[in-house]
């Protein structure tokens, strides 16, 4: 079975998922009987290229190896160039568009619009970005709903690390009372490094060094990162309606030695935690706080840039997932088994 793709973004995310792709071909045939042919591909800096019977990763992949624009590859019979990211959106004939490209997290935008192009031509969407479904997910879910469309978005918490497909598909017959989770590796980073005696600078500059912080860190050390993702957890879990704005949240910069000193020998272990949590009356607390764990927590023992979430159950009790936050092939995959799921479910 065909399954025709519409990567608008080729930067990390996009190129990772495309050698993904090219190496596994035929592997993921066999095994899925579904073969993934990208037949455009559009992106606001490298230009845009379509064929409706399928391009050329290995040439892709090339291009943005070399540092060449989409446009010089090789023109063949069918190829269309020059189009923008809403115009291939519409005009190519696929089943899926994967909406990888940089997004602004206070607007949504451009990937709402993309979105959105995408239900109303009929294709199905799935998305890495956080802002899309932190800002609209219910109504983006509205959308597909509306045009009989798929809406997926692994990626968006923990990458390639299947926490919502956890929670919604392998725990569906649990209630769902509470999530707590190391959302940001950055800061699990940091603190770690912290309880091995490197003050919160010195931690922050070898984060930096390594690249897991931006230059500017304020998004992850100041819990907007792990904000975006327990509103989509809370939304997407627990039927919420919250926003952005409703979160209690607090960053680790005002955490020092003597903090983690005192959590050491009381046995503890600070982590920074997105919490959810359904009260008695049914509303949803959502908060992104340091927070002192037992030694004996499923999520004190996660280190380094290591994500983990916890799902509190009433059939279970607690399930925790650990895995990668972030990277090239993590959030490649992330967006595979998105597309998988969605070739095999087919419109609903």
């Amino acid at each position: 079975m065909k399954h025709r793709l519409v990567l608008i973004g080729f930067g990390t995310v996009g190129q990772g998922l495309a050698e993904i792709l090219l190496k596994r071909e035929l592997e993921l045939e066999a095994v899925s009987g579904v073969r993934f042919v990208v037949v455009a591909v559009s992106d606001l800096l490298k230009g845009s290229v379509y064929h409706p019977d399928g391009l050329d990763l290995a040439e892709l992949l090339d291009l943005a190896r070399t540092g060449q624009r989409l446009d010089a590859y090789a023109d063949r019979s069918g190829v269309v160039k020059g189009w923008d990211s809403l115009s291939t959106i519409v005009a190519a004939q696929a089943d899926t568009v994967v909406e990888v490209s940089w997004t602004d997290v206070q607007t949504g935008q451009p990937a709402i619009a993309h979105v959105k192009a995408a239900f109303a031509s009929g294709k199905h969407a799935v998305l890495t970005n956080k802002g899309p479904i932190a800002l609209a997910y219910h109504e983006l879910q509205q959308a597909a709903d509306a045009a009989g469309c798929l809406l997926r978005f692994e990626g968006t918490v923990m990458s390639g690390t299947p926490a919502i497909r956890l929670g919604r598909q392998a725990l569906a017959g649990c209630q769902i009372s509470e999530i707590k989770g190391i959302l940001n590796g950055t800061t699990n980073y940091i603190l770690t490094n912290m309880e091995a005696g490197v003050d919160y600078a010195a931690a922050l500059a070898e984060a930096q060094r390594l690249g897991y912080a931006e230059a500017d860190p304020t998004a992850d050390v100041e819990g907007f990162d792990a904000m975006a993702k327990v509103v989509i957890l809370a939304n997407v879990m627990m039927g919420a309606h919250v926003s952005l704005g409703t979160v209690v949240r607090q960053g680790i910069t005002g955490l020092n030695r003597a903090d983690i000193a005192a959590a050491t020998e009381a046995g503890e272990r600070w982590k920074l935690i997105g919490h959810i949590k359904r009260q008695a009356d049914g509303a949803v607390s959502v908060s992104v706080q340091p927070m002192r764990l037992p030694i004996q927590h499923p999520l004190a023992g996660v280190s380094g840039v290591t994500n983990a979430i916890t799902f509190t159950t009433d059939l279970l009790g607690d399930v925790t997932l650990v895995g990668p936050g972030a990277g090239r092939y993590e959030t490649g995959f992330a967006v595979l088994s998105d597309l998988l799921e969605i070739a095999h479910v087919g419109k609903p």
